[in-house]
C-alpha cells in the first residue's frame, strides 16, 4: 500500500512538473512572438519613413506643421482685416493732420515754410496711397500652367510643376510666387516680382510720412501731454471740450506715427540691405545656409544675382537713365520690373554697356 502511495506521489510530482515547465515555454514563447512583432513593426515604420535626407530641421518643420497650417489659415482669414486697419490708421492720422496741424501751420509758420509743408505733405501722402494701392492690388507674379521652355531649377511639391530660379510656394495664397520675397498680411498679398518695388516704396514712404508727422508735432505734443496731466488737479483747468478732444488728438498722432516710423523703419533698413545684396527675404536664409555648408568643404559662395550695390538698386527700380531717378523713384511711376521674373541671366545694367562699347 505504501509502495502504490509512494508511486503516485512520484507520478503526481513528475506531472505537476511538466505542467510548469510547458507553462514556461508557453510563456516565453509569447514573449519571443511580442518582440519578434514589436521588431517587425519598427522595421515597417522606419521602411516607409526613412530618409537620407532627414536631419533635425526637417523632423522640427514636421512637429510644426499643425501650427503653419494655422497661422496660414488665420492669415489668409485675416488678410482683409489687417488691410481695414491699415486704411483706417492712415486716414484717421490725415485728418487730424488737416483738422489740427494744418491750421496752426498756416497760422504761426512763414510763408516759405507753409510752402515747405503743404508741398511735402501732400508729396509724401500721395506716394504712399499709390505705392500702397499697386503692391496691394498688383499680382507679385506666378509661374506659367502650361509647358514651356523657361529653365526650372527644382520641382514644387504642392503644385506638382517646375519651379523657375527664385521662385517659392506660398501656402496661404497656395500658388508658386515669382521671386518671391514673403507673403504681407497688411497687404493681403505676397511680395514678388511685380510688385516688390511697390512694397518697398511704400514702407519708405510712410517712414518718411511718419517721421514727418513725429517731427512736426513734437511740441504740440509735449505741450497737449502737459495739459492732459493738469485734468486730475483740484480745481480742474478750464479746459473746453473740444480743448480736451484736439489734445488727446495729438498724443493719438504723435505716439502711433513714433511707433510706426520706429517698426516700419527697421524693417525698410532690413529690406534695404537685401535689396543692396541682391537678395530676397527667403533667399537670405537660403544663402546664408548655403554659405556655411560650402566654407566647411573649403569653398567661397557667390550669389549670381548680386549685380553690385548701385546696379542692384538700379534693377529693383528699373532705372535705366539719370532722369529716372526722378521719373520712377521720387514721383509715382507704374512701370513694369527688369524681366519676366522667369529667367535670371545676367545684370541689365552690365549688358547695356557692353553694347554702347561695341
Amino acid at each position: 500500500m505504501q509502495g502504490r502511495t509512494w508511486l503516485f506521489s512520484c507520478a503526481m510530482r513528475l506531472f505537476l512538473r511538466c505542467f510548469r515547465l510547458g507553462q514556461r515555454r508557453g510563456r516565453s514563447k509569447l514573449l519571443k512572438r511580442a518582440r519578434e512583432l514589436w521588431s517587425y513593426g519598427k522595421l515597417c515604420a522606419k521602411s516607409l519613413f526613412y530618409n537620407s535626407l532627414t536631419n533635425s530641421d526637417v523632423i522640427i518643420d514636421s512637429l510644426f506643421e499643425p501650427i503653419y497650417w494655422l497661422v496660414d489659415h488665420v492669415t489668409r482669414w485675416f488678410g482683409v482685416a489687417f488691410v481695414c486697419l491699415v486704411i483706417v490708421l492712415t486716414s484717421s492720422i490725415v485728418l487730424i493732420v488737416y483738422i489740427c496741424l494744418l491750421p496752426l501751420i498756416l497760422d504761426t509758420y512763414s510763408p516759405a515754410w507753409i510752402i515747405w509743408h503743404v508741398c511735402y505733405g501732400h508729396w509724401n501722402l500721395l506716394m504712399i496711397v499709390f505705392h500702397y494701392y499697386k503692391a496691394a492690388r498688383t499680382s507679385p507674379g506666378c509661374p506659367p500652367q502650361m509647358k514651356t521652355d523657361s529653365p526650372s531649377v527644382s520641382i514644387c511639391k504642392k503644385c506638382i510643376a517646375p519651379k523657375p530660379p527664385r521662385t517659392h510656394h506660398c501656402s496661404i495664397c497656395n500658388r508658386c510666387i515669382l521671386k518671391m520675397d514673403h507673403h504681407c498680411p497688411w497687404l493681403n498679398n505676397c511680395v514678388g516680382h511685380f510688385n516688390h518695388r511697390y512694397f518697398f516704396s511704400f514702407c519708405l514712404f510712410m517712414t518718411m510720412g511718419c517721421l514727418y508727422c513725429s517731427i512736426s508735432s513734437r511740441d504740440m505734443f509735449i505741450d497737449a501731454y502737459n495739459a492732459v496731466e493738469t485734468y486730475y488737479q483740484t480745481p480742474p483747468p478750464p479746459f473746453t471740450f473740444k480743448e480736451r478732444v484736439f489734445h488727446k488728438c495729438i498724443i493719438y498722432l504723435w505716439v502711433l506715427c513714433s511707433s510706426v516710423a520706429l517698426a516700419l523703419g527697421g524693417l525698410t533698413l532690413w529690406h534695404a540691405m537685401l535689396i543692396s545684396r541682391g537678395e530676397t527675404s527667403i533667399e537670405r536664409h537660403i544663402n546664408r545656409k548655403e554659405k556655411h555648408g560650402l566654407e566647411k568643404k573649403g569653398k567661397v559662395f557667390r550669389n549670381i544675382f548680386h549685380y553690385g550695390r548701385m546696379n542692384n538698386w538700379k534693377v529693383f527700380f528699373g532705372v535705366e537713365t539719370k532722369s529716372h531717378w526722378l521719373t520712377r523713384v521720387l514721383l509715382p511711376s507704374a512701370h513694369p520690373p527688369y524681366g519676366d521674373g522667369l529667367t535670371w541671366t545676367h545684370s541689365p545694367t552690365a549688358t547695356r554697356r557692353t553694347l554702347l562699347a561695341i
